[in-house]
């Protein structure tokens, strides 16, 4: 389709100065100002690994941030993969999640030997429809895993109770949203587990790393064992001759984030709050600017809740065109993932998940990142407006 121009304060808006063939990028890379020197102090040690820094980091994630005893990881994957093995889910389960998510989410839970049971999503959110899980349920259901898909918390209390009822396991997959809040908690502090990503191109990098909070001290600490081997460092003493005294009674990972990487990511710390009241001044910018224009139609927020805006989506019809609009004014747009249900690895595409497969047709997304200036968003806005 082709939009008529909708006349706005943004006519006229003059467009960013790009070389040939650059485009405003979907994302980019945060790092502070101080990470270099606190990085740099690291490597003038020569202590590399695990150690104060690492402390340090979780220390802020929890004060800053609101995690519950957060442990910090390599990746966001190891979070998901340690949730599920510390929920002692195996081979047999089976875990109901939304294919609206990248390949990581349902790769761990084939790691473990279980089985991915996919459950339709909100057309209005792309997250899990509390609806769509009970009746999925089986004798070998052992947990749900909710996707906050870029960012915006799922419906936490109706699938805890349904959770509840059965006696089941909620793992939260919050890769998108550090600083995400719930009906007045962070995420982060609600769920059995919550598992937050540190990748390059998320709110909060440690170039790449990961966090798993679990609710109980009592599973914190075996998450906190088993991400280094399923040795308790506290328990285990440096005996006369150089080595450890331990018994591993089961398997642990080589999971824990090293003090190279947690330098920067508590130098990236620095700032956190002020960076994401930007990054949602820009998300209300889109929206103001956005409003009723033909073909395009807003993911709904609610206000019991608070998205980490992640990313910025919607719905357009011509997708394909949109995009191709936007790609010649200089502009990146992306669906960022489609459903992962169409991997054989995960049982091919279900064509029962109705609203998935409508998603998969029309969401996509521009750019948002701490890097994008307030013109630079009246300018993406002004070129959707021009019509595709």
């Amino acid at each position: 389709m082709v939009n008529p121009y909708i006349p706005s304060p943004l006519v006229g808006t003059t467009p960013p100065v790009l070389a040939p063939g650059q485009l405003l990028p979907m994302f980019s890379t945060f790092v502070h100002p101080s990470a270099a020197r606190r990085v740099g102090k690291v490597l003038a040690s020569t202590y590399l690994s695990e150690g104060k820094l690492v402390q340090e980091f979780e220390a802020r994630l929890s004060a800053e941030l609101g995690m519950r005893h957060p442990a910090a990881l390599n990746s966001g994957t190891s979070a998901l993969h340690l949730a599920l093995e510390c929920a002692g889910i195996g081979a047999g389960d089976e875990v109901i999640l939304a294919p609206q998510t990248f390949i990581a989410t349902a790769l761990t839970v084939v790691q473990v030997g279980a089985k991915p049971v996919f459950a339709d999503i909100q057309y209005e959110t792309g997250n899990i429809d509390p609806a769509d899980i009970e009746h999925r349920i089986t004798p070998h259901t052992k947990a749900i895993m909710a996707v906050h898909w870029g960012g915006y918390p799922c419906d936490l209390a109706e699938i805890q109770a349904i959770a509840d009822k059965h006696g089941l396991m909620v793992i939260e997959d919050a890769a998108h949203s550090p600083g995400a809040s719930y009906r007045g908690q962070a995420i982060g502090a609600i769920s059995d587990f919550t598992c937050f990503s540190f990748q390059a191109i998320k709110h909060l990098t440690t170039g790449d790393g990961g966090a798993l909070c679990a609710r109980s001290p009592e599973m914190a600490r075996e998450v906190f064992r088993r991400r280094w081997f399923g040795i308790d460092r506290a328990s285990s003493p440096v005996n006369e001759l150089g080595e450890r005294e331990y018994d591993l009674t089961d398997v642990g990972y080589k999971y824990h984030l090293s003090d190279y990487a947690a330098a920067l990511g508590l130098a990236n710390l620095n700032g956190f709050g002020e960076r994401m009241t930007a990054r949602r001044a820009r998300v209300q910018q889109y929206r103001d600017g956005l409003r009723q224009v033909p073909g395009l139609t807003h993911f709904i927020h609610q206000p019991d809740r608070e998205s980490a805006h992640w990313l910025f989506g919607f719905h357009v019809e011509n997708r394909l065109e949109f995009i191709r609009a936007l790609r010649a004014k200089g502009v990146a747009s992306s669906v960022v993932h489609d459903g992962i249900d169409h991997n054989a690895l995960f049982g091919g595409k279900r064509p029962d998940l109705t609203r998935q497969r409508r998603f998969d047709e029309t969401q996509i997304h521009v750019p948002l990142h701490d890097a994008l200036s307030t013109e630079q968003v009246a300018y993406i806005v002004d070129v959707i407006k021009q019509g595709w």
